[in-house]
């Protein structure tokens, strides 16, 4: 990195925060310089709503890219397995208030279907 070049050039310099999970807990951070371009591109990574841990699901797939599916094709997404109905059930509600509020302009519902001595979690359009 070149701290004499532009900042507009991709191996100009620009700050880069360094934060670990246990840092951001405390709300500190480490700055350093890095090129432009390498600080831009850590900006490309997708964002991510994490489920929460309370739930019991197995491969629950990525809710940023469930709601672009269905806002692009329509159909329905499977998007997690559960061990017990209870579990389908608890995951479905708190997955539809997280979609209600990413993307209120969706109108989805889920459905819980037995599969193989688990349950499948799948979210799909609703109706009109």
């Amino acid at each position: 990195m070149d701290p004499d070049m532009s900042v507009n050039d991709p191996r100009g310099p620009s700050i880069d925060s360094v934060v670990t999970a246990k840092k951001a807990k405390a709300k500190g951070g480490v700055e350093r310089l890095a090129h432009r371009a390498c600080n831009t591109k850590k900006g490309a990574v997708k964002p991510v709503v994490p489920w929460p841990d309370r739930l019991f699901v197995v491969d629950p797939a990525p809710i940023i890219g469930v709601v672009e599916q269905l806002g692009r094709k329509g159909g329905r997404v499977a998007v997690a397995r559960c061990p017990g109905k209870s579990d389908a059930e608890d995951a479905s509600e708190w997955l539809l208030d997280r979609l209600s509020r990413l993307a209120p302009e969706l109108n989805v519902e889920t459905q819980i279907d037995e599969a193989g001595g688990a349950f499948l979690l799948v979210v799909r359009l609703r109706h009109p």
